[in-house]
């Protein structure tokens, strides 16, 4: 293996950022001579907005060659089948509805919800809720795990996709430990002094110890604050407060039942100033309220979100925290790499935190070793990492576009607001008039950086339908409600329950 000229990387902060790109980057360079310096301060806490993945995740840990046997234990993870969302729409029959992670057993009775989506929003009345359709939904519904019981003609299942839920204080601890093995070094300290070249570069850090770090990239993890890509380079940052209102969050752990299996699937509940989460770990539950600070105050939020816990957020302490929703203009500037909350941060409804993370450095390998270690790739990264995170907002910006809630401002000032992407107004107006839905989103490629099923999920599951298109004559018949979710029933029998699954795991 070719020797690189990184020969000295610094990460500034820790946390999942901080941690997961030690993991990666001494993953790929560090058998080829790479350094990795990872710098954090005792006094900064971890963020830990949230605590659940996309199925992205599990692509980070095969990268690594760590079984979910090594990690989940140790992170009190569980699993995570999709997201269900209730009381957005006030629409009858779509209440509630699931964003599933898609499976090879939905060829058959998935590709019925489309049918009946297209249906739909051209004046059919069918039952085009995705919850209904697919297996992802059902193993949540029955609490099980999204992995087969072993077949009895020995036969391989099916695959299935699937994301975690996981504490993420201690998924910290775990990659951290796994980062030493591969040689990162780790150093406690706060940065006094940033010093640069007459390029803009970072030639050092010196810390208040009088600790001096030189290297050839700098990482930035610290956080919303920005210390190197913010408040160095002087990097603007593009807030998204026009398209996504909420600023602010409130977490309050509970304790999970014993004699009840394991939920797998993360609900987040609209409630009337913004909207609650509850992920199950293996042990407990992680809930909280995000909201807008504009619409609420921090002590009004924290009464509703008891209220809606009830007696089970009893005595329990809440954590406030304040969010930096949008993103850095460039993420890869001079020798700093912004990775994290530091290169932006969309709030928690789809749970993009760590995928963000991820694909950044993972981008950032290739194009370096694509462009022979030449910051001639900043600006295709740049312009990646950007469609990226637009293509996130845009998915979560529909979730409040689609609301039919009319129990406060927040909401119905979410529908009304015009202050969206020309890509997302489009994508509406097609769905809207009934035009050829496949075609726009064709049309917009990878720009949407979501698959053609979670733009049906989303808008049929909300009950996005016109009600003045005629239902053609020529129309095939639906597939009904019921006789789908007695085929999805008899399919989740094949999998674990969720807590056996869970302690299989522990076992190994």
């Amino acid at each position: 293996m070719n020797p690189i000229p990184l020969q000295h990387i610094v990460i500034v902060g820790g946390g999942s950022a901080g941690w997961m790109a030690a993991n990666m980057l001494a993953h790929q360079w560090g058998p080829r001579g790479a350094r990795i310096t990872l710098l954090e301060s005792s006094d900064i806490g971890i963020i830990g907005v949230g605590e659940g993945s996309t199925p992205y995740l599990r692509q980070f840990f095969a990268r690594l060659n760590i079984s979910e046997a090594e990690w989940m234990p140790a992170c009190n993870a569980s699993y995570k089948c999709g997201i269900r969302f209730p009381n957005w729409s006030e629409v009858q029959g779509y209440e509630s509805y699931v964003h599933p992670f898609f499976n090879q057993a939905d060829l058959a009775i998935g590709s019925e919800f489309f049918t009946n989506a297209c249906l739909r929003r051209r004046g059919s009345e069918v039952d085009a809720n995705p919850q209904d359709f697919f297996i992802a939904a059902e193993l949540a519904r029955q609490r099980r795990a999204p992995h087969y019981l072993p077949r009895k003609d020995g036969k391989p299942s099916q695959a299935t996709d699937y994301a975690y839920h996981f504490d993420a204080g201690l998924l910290g601890q775990f990659l951290r430990k796994h980062a030493l093995k591969l040689g990162v070094s780790h150093l406690i300290g706060t940065v006094n002094q940033v010093r640069q070249l007459e390029n803009g570069d970072i030639q050092s850090l010196q810390l208040a110890d009088g600790t001096v770090l030189d290297g050839d990239l700098f990482i930035d993890c610290s956080g919303f604050r920005g210390l190197l890509i913010n408040e160095t380079l002087g990097e603007p940052f593009l807030s998204f407060a026009d398209n996504l209102f909420n600023d602010r969050a409130i977490a309050i752990p509970t304790a999970l039942p014993e004699d009840e299996d394991i939920p797998s699937e993360t609900v987040s509940s609209a409630l009337k100033h913004g909207w609650a989460w509850q992920i199950p770990l293996s042990h407990r539950f992680g809930n909280g309220y995000v909201y807008a600070s504009s619409f609420v105050s921090d002590e009004e939020a924290e009464r509703e979100l008891r209220a809606f816990l009830g007696p089970a957020a009893e005595g329990q302490t809440a954590r406030r925290l304040q969010m930096r929703v949008g993103r850095v203009a460039q993420h890869w500037r001079n020798n700093c790499l912004a990775i994290g909350l530091s290169q932006g941060f969309i709030e928690p409804l789809e749970a993009t935190a760590l995928m963000l993370i991820q694909f950044s450095v993972e981008l950032f390998i290739a194009e370096m070793e694509q462009g022979q270690f030449s910051r001639q790739r900043q600006a295709p990264f740049n312009r990646r990492i950007n469609q990226m995170f637009e293509g996130v907002r845009d998915y979560v910006v529909t979730h409040y576009q689609l609301n039919t809630r009319e129990d406060s401002d927040y909401w119905r000032e979410n529908r009304a607001n015009r202050k969206i992407s020309d890509r997302l107004a489009s994508i509406l107006e097609v769905w809207d008039r009934g035009g050829d839905f496949e075609s726009e989103l064709t049309r917009h490629g990878d720009d949407l950086m979501y698959i053609r099923p979670s733009w049906y999920c989303l808008l049929a599951g909300m009950g996005r339908f016109p009600a003045r298109l005629q239902a053609s004559k020529a129309s095939p018949a639906p597939l009904g409600k019921e006789p789908a979710r007695r085929s999805l029933e008899q399919m989740a029998q094949q999998f674990y329950g969720h807590r056996q699954y869970l302690q299989l795991l522990a076992q190994h």
